[in-house]
């Protein structure tokens, strides 16, 4: 089996980071994009972690990003305690563990911080990954019933939460 390293996201792996995204968006699974944004977009949202600490890791396998989790703390004073979490996984990669070793590196980063809540929101029938978020901690605190709307089809939304005490 090949060595998957996990380190924080670097300038070097942003056009790695945007196709990871692109690959899974256009699953019309798991994200609330269809799509990766443009290129640029991209760039700047990745550039802008860098610039103000939000934590942010990619899985690497042979050079190539297979993954990734980052925490955005929410910038208004009154929530700057708290951060939104948003990853993937590319196929192929599934069901190695990887989920849970990124989301627990992102985490632990968050918590050096200083933030004390992070917040995601997770289709309803995207059992394993509410299952991994259930076992790092994650309780869910709503649901937006028909929260999505993906070719015709509704999904309800999860709203989860872990406080880091």
């Amino acid at each position: 089996m090949e060595e998957i390293g996990i380190e924080p996201i670097r300038e070097a792996h942003i056009e790695g980071f945007h196709m990871a995204l692109d690959t899974v968006a256009r699953e019309r699974r798991y994200l609330s994009f269809l799509e990766a944004p443009p290129l640029e977009g991209t760039r700047d949202f990745v550039l802008d972690n860098i610039r103000n600490g939000h934590p942010q890791f990619v899985a690497l396998a042979n050079g190539a990003v297979v993954g990734w989790c980052d925490i955005r703390r929410h910038q208004r004073e009154v929530q700057a305690h708290r951060g939104t979490l948003g990853m993937g996984i590319v196929p192929g990669y599934r069901d190695r563990g990887l989920g849970r070793r990124l989301i627990a590196t992102t985490i632990d980063a968050a918590r050096a911080l200083g933030l004390h809540r992070i917040d995601l929101d997770v289709y309803a029938d995207n059992l394993r990954a509410k299952a991994l978020y259930e076992r790092v901690g994650f309780v869910q605190e709503g649901r937006a019933r028909d929260g999505v709307c993906i070719d015709g089809r509704f999904i309800d939304v999860i709203q989860m939460a872990l406080l880091l005490g």
